[in-house]
């Protein structure tokens, strides 16, 4: 299946756009007040001297933070498109209301930063005795750092165009479509590969934060549920599995269990994908979440398995699995006639 053109009349692209001082300045040969020699260096074309930093890059660290502020936002409401995202027409509001709200911190924090400037680079030389000079002589006034900060995003609506002289102009932008759907579950699988190290690796008992990973993958899903079928089934899946783990109380068990195994789905597209036509096709996902009940407390070998046992280490490689990382229970479990 793939995803149809006319999903365009549902998303709005988002295009991104954070640009942040990088405190950088070429390092030369000349730095070194004759401690090197420009004959003593290779030529450019085959090596240089890289960079200096002429001010505290932890001065810096909160764009970096609202940065990635923005992109998380992003990727938790849409997903990839075009070099930016797609967003359904639904969330746009408060990703516009939340990106604003960004931007605003983004604003204040760079006056703040532009105010305490010659400070901030009089401290940095300070705190590097001995080489006043590289930092010195490399200095850039505030309304240059001022240039080199920026925070803005667009929205708009992608459209498909009439042919021209009987060659497509939607070159491009029906493949990127196309591909949509494929990309929303790559996704999907990167965030559940990230929530099974996080949460539920090693892990005999959880608590109801674990699921705050898999109800963001959820919103996601509903969200954009209708750019290819196979969406709505898995954005199904999860809600059941949240209403079998109740809303109190640690998660211990078959739950834990059926948590691991579908944690497991989501990180896997082809099993994700498989579960998703079955529930279309007429499997209920309590069946599924059921299926996984049935698999083991799974855990991360690495964790156990020792790199060198030694001697007296009795007979640990019998009791263990082989060496690697052992997944969690999904695909191992009934396959539900799937492969």
């Amino acid at each position: 299946m793939h995803t149809d053109i006319t999903v365009l009349d549902n998303l709005v692209a988002v295009n991104l756009s954070v640009t942040i001082w990088s405190a950088r300045r070429k390092l030369t040969a000349e730095d070194f007040s004759g401690g090197v020699s420009t004959a003593s260096l290779p030529p450019e074309e085959l090596a240089s001297l890289g960079s200096k930093r002429i001010c505290n890059p932890a001065d810096l660290r909160v764009f970096g933070t609202l940065k990635s502020r923005a992109t998380t936002l992003l990727d938790r409401n849409g997903v990839r498109f075009l070099g930016g995202w797609a967003l359904p027409e639904t969330n746009v509001p408060a990703v516009q209301a939340e990106l604003e709200a960004i931007a605003t911190e983004f604003i204040k924090e760079k006056e703040a930063f532009l105010s305490r400037y010659d400070d901030a680079v009089r401290d940095w030389i300070q705190a590097n005795p001995g080489w006043e000079s590289i930092i010195a002589n490399s200095l850039v006034s505030a309304d240059y750092v001022r240039s080199r900060f920026g925070f803005t995003w667009q929205m708009f609506k992608v459209q498909t165009s009439e042919s021209h002289s009987g060659q497509s102009v939607n070159t491009g932008l029906t493949e990127a479509v196309t591909s949509l759907g494929q990309t929303l579950f790559g996704e999907v699988a990167k965030s559940a590969t990230e929530a099974w190290h996080k949460s539920f690796v090693g892990r005999q008992e959880v608590t109801r934060k674990a699921l705050s990973p898999l109800k963001t993958i959820y919103n996601k899903l509903n969200g954009l549920s209708f750019i290819e079928p196979r969406v709505a089934p898995v954005a199904d899946l999860l809600s059941t599995a949240f209403s079998a783990v109740g809303k109190k109380g640690h998660i211990t068990g078959a739950n834990l269990v059926m948590l691991q195994g579908l944690v497991s789905m989501l990180s896997d597209p082809e099993a994700l994908l498989s579960h998703a036509q079955s529930i279309l096709e007429g499997s209920s996902p309590d069946m599924i979440l059921d299926s996984f009940k049935s698999g083991p407390l799974l855990y991360d070998v690495e964790q156990h398995v020792d790199e060198d046992p030694g001697e007296g280490s009795g007979n640990n490689q019998d009791v263990l699995p082989p060496k690697g990382k052992l997944l969690p229970a999904g695909p191992r479990l009934d396959s539900l006639g799937l492969w």
